[in-house]
């Protein structure tokens, strides 16, 4: 334990994609850096796994696009299927990559920019003097090391036992939670070949998913994004549900092989349900609910804010300073966030599906709103909202 480090400028602990990203540019920044992470890598990591715009954008800034595209399933389409059975095919700038590929990418390339890796550790507590931060308490192995730090980040995940330690969770409730599992079915790699994501009656809630993965594997998956929904723990019930009801899935498990265990995972959605800092300290990722409501989709929002909250950093100043331009930074975002947890009632309300994908295979238009949803460059509500589902009906 004493070959261990004992101080840096800053410790980040979770190596995801917020983590990563924030790591990789304090590197390149010049900083000392310190990774911490509860495992091994490469790991596995409960998600969906789909890269849509947003992510690209990250990756593409981060300097890894072109390695993780070499890796990962490109896609050109979200497929929308509504309970009645219409689909759309909404195009975008899309792919899939597990996250043990994707992760070990993102760290490693922290890793070239300069950044260390500890050996794993589990964050314990912050260190603390006269009511600041300056480093954290870690498990590793059987021993508690003790590391000073000018400032930490924490970039750890849904999971709020981190947060709660460092005094920053005011939600232990998550905001959805889902479960996935991956299918090798290399006879379904050309009927499936888009983004599905299947809204039901007996998925009231949220809805169900298939994303192509490389290797004719498939991640295959169910979840609620409402954290009110008394269901919600009954993840099982609702993937066997989406399984009957949805022909592909039905059929991609009949013929395909399960590889490794279906894994359940709790959502922090739109930015709610956490304080972002303290004296000496910042929180990102999905951690502070990085994640959208509506879709569930959050890497390339984590790797975002994990990048806002190294561009705060390393603009220098005092505390005040900088936490105030890191919390402005996520301010910023905050409203489109906001439009996306308004959208949220679709889930709730999957006959209204039918009408945006009856609507939306009729317009040119309406169909170039959705792709504008899906890169960010349309507001959701003009579509998904109560008044923009009335204004389909005379569009």
């Amino acid at each position: 334990m004493s070959a261990l480090p004992t101080s840096c400028d800053v410790l980040i602990v979770g190596a995801g994609p917020a983590g990563s990203a924030c790591a990789q540019q304090l590197a390149r920044g010049g900083w000392q850096v310190l990774v911490a992470d509860q495992h091994a890598f490469p790991r596995d990591k409960t998600c969906g796994d789909g890269l849509i715009p947003d992510a690209h954008a990250a990756l593409r800034r981060l300097g890894v696009l072109d390695e993780v595209m070499r890796l990962a399933q490109p896609v050109h389409h979200v497929s929308c299927f509504a309970p009645r059975g219409g689909r759309i095919d909404v195009p975008g700038s899309l792919a899939v990559l597990p996250r043990r590929e994707l992760d070990h990418v993102l760290l490693r390339a922290a890793q070239a920019a300069g950044a260390t890796l500890l050996p794993p550790a589990r964050f314990e507590a912050p260190l603390e003097e006269a009511g600041r931060v300056v480093g954290a308490r870690l498990k590793i192995g059987d021993q508690v090391h003790t590391l000073r730090a000018r400032w930490v980040v924490l970039a750890t995940g849904a999971a709020p036992q981190a947060m709660l330690a460092a005094g920053l969770c005011e939600r232990r409730v998550p905001t959805g939670v889902a479960l996935r599992g991956y299918i090798k079915n290399d006879a379904m790699r050309e009927r499936i070949n888009t983004l599905q994501i299947v809204w039901h009656k007996r998925l009231a809630g949220g809805y169900g998913w298939i994303f192509p993965a490389p290797g004719g594997l498939f991640n295959i998956g169910a979840g609620y994004t409402g954290q009110s929904d008394a269901r919600a723990q009954n993840l099982r019930a609702l993937l066997s549900a989406f399984c009957e009801l949805h022909a592909d899935a039905r059929d991609l498990v009949a013929t395909g092989q399960w590889v490794g265990e279906l894994k359940g995972a709790p959502l922090r959605c739109s930015l709610d349900g956490a304080r972002w800092s303290r004296p000496g300290l910042l929180a990102t990722g999905e951690a502070i609910g990085s994640t959208y409501a509506f879709t569930g989709e959050g890497i390339g929002k984590a790797m975002e804010t994990g990048l806002l909250a190294a561009d705060a950093l390393l603009a220098g100043g005092d505390d005040a300073t900088l936490r105030t331009r890191y919390e402005s930074a996520l301010k910023q975002l905050k409203p489109r966030f906001d439009l996306y947890a308004k959208a949220e009632h679709v889930n709730r309300h999957p006959w209204l599906t039918d009408l945006v994908v009856w609507r939306a295979s009729k317009s040119p238009r309406i169909l170039r709103r959705m792709s504008g949803v899906l890169d960010e460059t349309q507001n959701p509500g003009r579509i998904l909202s109560w008044s923009g589902i009335g204004k389909l009906l005379f569009e």
